[in-house]
């Protein structure tokens, strides 16, 4: 693999059952970069996620991130590449009985041998890096939605990893608190240098966030369409495409 490239997704096929959702899906994602996978609704953007994160297996194809094969790879040598990575999940996924300290030291217990001095440190730096300094005792059910997505995140990068994934991180999100989490979401890009794949169809998000774009397709099951959002929305020649971009309806054929 390029030095450049993080993950490359080769000739990957993705399905359940006899149904198939993609089939030779082929992109890779850059070091540092911001990408967002979009789409409209049931064209397998999810899926996708599910077996960049190995949670799912393809029914063809290889997974590699920095040059290890996430989907040949079995034990020790699969932890080791998962803990590359922190994921935020659509709904926080927080556990609602643990505070927000709580939650986030599970991953250094599990994964570190740090002393409890320091793991409380770490709770407390990754709590700030989301605007959460002072909420460490607090329940998930004491503080709103914007802030789980928040706590979520800083749980994501309780390890410290190269590669944050994002399911639908504005979903349930009122039009400002979106746009601090998208804020957010640039800070930490810019100034942890994390690269970041988020799963999204808001489009306010699309064109205030992503670097590059790659638009998954249910009919083809491929890749429709893949560059700057801005470019894709003024200069798409696939209608398709433009329409996504620019929030219109398709012409309905007689």
């Amino acid at each position: 693999m390029p030095d450049d490239v993080l993950i490359s997704v080769r000739d990957l096929t993705t399905g359940y059952g006899d149904q198939l959702i993609h089939e030779h899906l082929s992109f890779e994602v850059r070091r540092g970069e911001i990408l967002m996978v979009v789409g409209a609704s049931g064209c397998g953007k999810s899926t996708l996620l599910r077996h960049l994160i190995g949670v799912q297996q393809p029914l063809a194809g290889e997974i590699w991130l920095e040059g290890e094969n996430l989907t040949a790879s079995r034990g020790a040598a699969r932890t080791r590449i998962l803990r590359k990575f922190g994921v935020l999940f659509q709904s926080g996924a927080l556990f609602g009985s643990l505070t927000l300290a709580e939650n986030i030291a599970l991953l250094l217990d599990e994964y570190t041998s740090l002393p409890q001095a320091t793991k409380e440190v770490i709770t407390r730096i990754k709590l700030a890096l989301v605007n959460l300094s002072g909420y460490e005792n607090y329940l998930p059910s004491q503080i709103s939605g914007g802030m789980k997505k928040r706590a979520g995140l800083a749980r994501a990068m309780a390890l410290d990893p190269l590669l944050l994934f994002f399911d639908e991180p504005s979903a349930g999100l009122d039009p400002i608190t979106s746009a601090e989490l998208d804020r957010l979401i640039l800070q930490l890009n810019a100034s942890l240098g994390a690269t970041m794949v988020i799963v999204t169809h808001e489009l306010a998000s699309i064109f205030a966030v992503a670097q590059r774009v790659i638009m998954l397709d249910k009919n083809s099951k491929g890749i429709l369409a893949e560059g700057r959002p801005d470019a894709l929305r003024d200069h798409a020649p696939n209608p398709v495409v433009h329409a996504f971009f620019n929030r219109e309806l398709l012409p309905v054929t007689p």
